[in-house]
């Protein structure tokens, strides 16, 4: 039996990380401390959260100008919010007076005001009231707007990045209107935003919405049933992983409530009309993508066991038109939040196991090609981080 940690020093780590191979057949998993050592959170922030680009969620969940959250998002607290112009706009959720928090959860505004000495600043990020700066030498507004993130939406999904150097989002995104262009997600609408915080790595959260294997053990008698065996994880060049698999029926829907099943998505027809493409955005956003709805998991660090979780759920705009369509969207709503509290509890026993000193990296099986990929990915990320010089 070991008699000291496993992981111990950086050298240790990158050696561990260099192991994990593109090839999940053959490769281990990321080190377990890299879910449960809280050391290692401020290397994982700078290498995986602040070099490329994040997963807002999507976009219409600000559809009114001056609609805004305040999010954490690897240790950056940011403001997203809709301009007056009905641009998407991201800002350092900092005060340009002496660093205050100014706006906190999700609300509506006609400006932005910090609490403590009343800056004020438009929709634009615009620095407009600063009260008794008037002794202040040379002192120019126009020079103390909010820090202005790029922002980007595709396909009806906002990300944002803190890089100054970050490579377009058309690149972080290739290949993916090859598989996703049939639903036409432009067009598809919010219909319900949840938010919670999970007492697991953000990891492992999203880990377990993209792999088979654990269906039969933990959701035998509510989901499992839906799902064959799925089809090869696609190969894309992109950042991201994408699997698509046929259902049994509509795959958002419990077996007994199945009459309740909305219309299928408008152009969709053969395969992808009866099946569910599993798609992880890295680093942070995962979905299933059915005939004939969407359901989105966001998951973002609080701490190395600690993460905070957005569950959004979307379906066609022609469905959310429906005369009945929240009474049968609620059957959608209770699927998704069961097979949520059937996967809880095993995601926190499983951090766990993972917070020992001494866990080893383990192997992947063969439903697991896609959290085999992001292992790979982020193995990368952090590595070019360790990287000296």
């Amino acid at each position: 039996m070991p008699t000291e940690p496993e992981l111990k020093t950086r050298d240790t780590l990158g050696q561990q990380l260099a192991e994990v191979l593109p090839d999940f057949n053959r490769s281990p998993g990321i080190p377990p401390a890299c879910y449960a050592d809280a050391g290692l959170l401020a290397l994982e922030r700078r290498a995986v959260f602040l070099q490329g680009w994040v997963g807002l969620g999507r976009a219409d969940r600000w559809p009114q100008p001056g609609d805004y959250s305040a999010l954490e998002i690897g240790g950056v607290p940011l403001i997203v919010v809709r301009s007056k112009s009905g641009d998407l706009k991201a800002f350092a959720n900092s005060c340009r007076h002496r660093g205050s928090q100014i706006l906190s959860g999700d609300g509506q505004c006609k400006k932005i005001k910090c609490p403590f000495h009343w800056w004020t600043y438009d929709l634009d990020g615009r620095l407009k009231v600063y009260p008794r700066m008037e002794n202040a030498i040379d002192f120019n507004p126009e020079n103390y707007g909010l820090i202005e993130f790029p922002l980007q939406t595709r396909f009806g999904f906002a990300f944002v990045s803190f890089s100054e150097q970050v490579a377009p989002i058309d690149n972080w995104l290739a290949e993916f209107d090859d598989y996703h262009g049939p639903w036409e997600l432009d067009r598809w609408v919010t219909a319900r935003v949840r938010d919670m915080e999970v007492n697991c790595n953000w990891k492992t959260f999203i880990e377990v919405f993209n792999e088979y294997y654990h269906l039969p053990m933990v959701h035998p008698d509510s989901i499992n049933w839906l799902y064959p065996e799925p089809d090869e994880v696609d190969q894309v060049s992109g950042q991201y992983t994408t699997q698509f698999g046929a259902t049994e029926g509509a795959a958002a829907l419990m077996e007994e409530t199945q009459q309740y099943a909305l219309p299928t998505a408008p152009g969709l027809k053969g395969r992808e009309a009866r099946g569910t493409r599993y798609t992880w955005i890295y680093p942070n956003i995962t979905f299933a993508l059915s005939q004939d709805s969407m359901w989105i998991y966001q998951a973002f660090p609080l701490a190395q066991d600690r993460c905070h979780v957005i569950q959004t759920v979307c379906f066609p705009a022609d469905s959310v038109a429906l005369d009945d369509f929240e009474q049968r969207a609620q059957h959608y709503y209770d699927r998704i939040d069961a097979a949520l509290a059937e996967d809880l509890p095993f995601l926190e026993q499983q951090q766990l196991g993972l917070n020992s000193p001494f866990a080893k990296p383990g192997r992947f099986g063969a439903l697991e090609p896609s959290v085999g990929k992001f292992a790979y990915w982020y193995a990368q990320q952090l590595l070019r981080e360790l990287k000296p010089g």
